[in-house]
């Protein structure tokens, strides 16, 4: 930890040294930093593992219900739509009250709510359960990376978050690898008790480990000073690229991971339903890459690496459009790379491009994200449905060409309001 001597009383505190005093950061190497680390994997654990535990679930869930591949999908879409509703309020609330009591609240009722939503008898009531996990789980999405923001020192940011994000990886995978194995074996009912349970014990490890804020100061929640944070974070030239790059980066990953396990269910591959849950496997790729690409960017700069981790992306597409399989899973694995090194990069660009208002301007850009997902995900079923594969593959490149266009003029944006780009 970075530390400061104090004045003595009966001096005044020149201005660098209350700076100090107030930015006390925690650095790489001290247990503070571990604990941090370790919190945060297991808060980004938690809640990628509810939000995405269902998806494995799509196909079976259409013939258990009687509907298309499109509506089944509103399983995962109404939770992201209503995280990302729920982004622009407990961002703003968590810079009144504080980080951690927001997303500490936010990950039990997550996993109690998972837990109910294996009991409702109903699909619509399946529905208004998985709207209410998205809801809850907007308390740690919009939060987690101003806590890294404010609490990690500025040169170890790129780490930590790509660390965090690793944890998302890891629960990414495991809600999809767990439940997509055990469908084969109990109902998707105990599957989801499985999940939800997981997801008590690694939020009672996240409230018990997690240092408590030291920089964090409050904010009015008075509407002309959010007004005043969201104008200002519109009329930067960079941020709202990055809140539109978020957008279509997690439209296209949604989009591929929702409709990759109809096509393997079905001819010429005629999987079985655990063996594409296994095939989830791929995300180890994405907690590789979140923190060596967040690390590479903190050395050679955002502006070089984020461009290179979307066309990563549009190379695995590519790859999955050929029919043998090998090739299939190798680009399933290429597209994950890349997608999480991507999210890596803009999402610590985020904290270090935003002058004021951090927690607003982490939750715009999440709000883009899991809107992103939302609705790409579910637009994705109609092009599943006019041209398979094919439309699906349309439609996501079209998204990664956006994204990659994105990332250039990014790339030649003067620094502003950063330490370090």
């Amino acid at each position: 930890m970075k530390t400061a001597v104090a004045p003595l009383a009966h001096e005044a505190a020149p201005a660098d040294v209350v700076s100090e005093l107030m930015d006390i950061y925690i650095e790489k190497g001290t247990p503070a930093f571990m604990r941090t680390v370790l919190a945060l994997f297991c808060g980004g654990f938690a809640t990628f593992a509810l939000l995405y535990c269902v998806q494995p679930m799509m196909p079976l869930l259409s013939h258990e219900y009687s509907i298309n591949a499109a509506q089944s999908s509103l399983i995962l879409s109404v939770a992201t739509g209503m995280l990302a509703i729920g982004l622009l309020i407990t961002g703003p609330i968590s810079d009144r009250i504080g980080r951690k009591p927001v997303m500490v609240t936010a990950l039990f009722c997550a996993a109690l709510c998972t837990m109910a939503s294996a009991m409702m008898p109903s699909w619509e009531g399946v529905l208004v359960m998985r709207a209410l996990i998205g809801l809850s789980l907007s308390g740690l999405a919009a939060v987690a990376m101003t806590y890294l923001s404010e609490e990690i020192h500025p040169q170890h940011i790129g780490l930590a978050m790509g660390l965090y994000i690793g944890g998302n990886a890891i629960g990414g995978m495991s809600g999809r690898l767990i439940t997509g194995v055990l469908i084969d074996f109990v109902s998707w009912h105990t599957a989801m008790l499985v999940i939800g349970g997981l997801a008590l014990i690694a939020a009672t490890v996240f409230w018990k480990i997690l240092p408590e804020s030291r920089n964090f100061r409050p904010r009015s929640l008075h509407p002309r000073s959010l007004l005043d944070g969201f104008t200002m974070h519109f009329r930067d030239a960079g941020l709202p690229l990055l809140f539109l790059e978020a957008f279509v980066l997690m439209g296209a990953f949604v989009t591929l991971f929702n409709y990759i396990g109809y096509r393997l269910l079905a001819e010429p591959y005629h999987m079985e339903q655990a063996f594409v849950g296994l095939l989830s496997i791929v995300y180890l790729s994405g907690i590789y890459s979140s923190a060596k690409i967040g690390s590479l960017a903190d050395k050679l700069g955002r502006r070089k690496v984020l461009w290179s981790t979307i066309a990563l992306m549009i190379g695995g597409l590519a790859l999955t459009m050929f029919t043998p399989l090998p090739l299939v899973i190798f680009g399933m694995l290429v597209f994950t790379f890349g997608f999480f090194g991507a999210h890596s990069v803009a999402s610590s660009w985020i904290g270090r491009r935003a002058i004021k208002a951090k927690g607003q301007a982490s939750s715009l850009y999440l709000f883009c994200y899991y809107a992103g997902g939302s609705i790409a995900g579910t637009a994705g079923g109609f092009f599943w449905h006019l041209g398979g594969w094919n439309g699906i593959g349309l439609f996501i490149g079209s998204l990664l060409v956006v994204a990659l266009l994105m990332a250039l003029r990014l790339a030649k944006l003067p620094p502003l309001g950063e330490v370090k780009a």
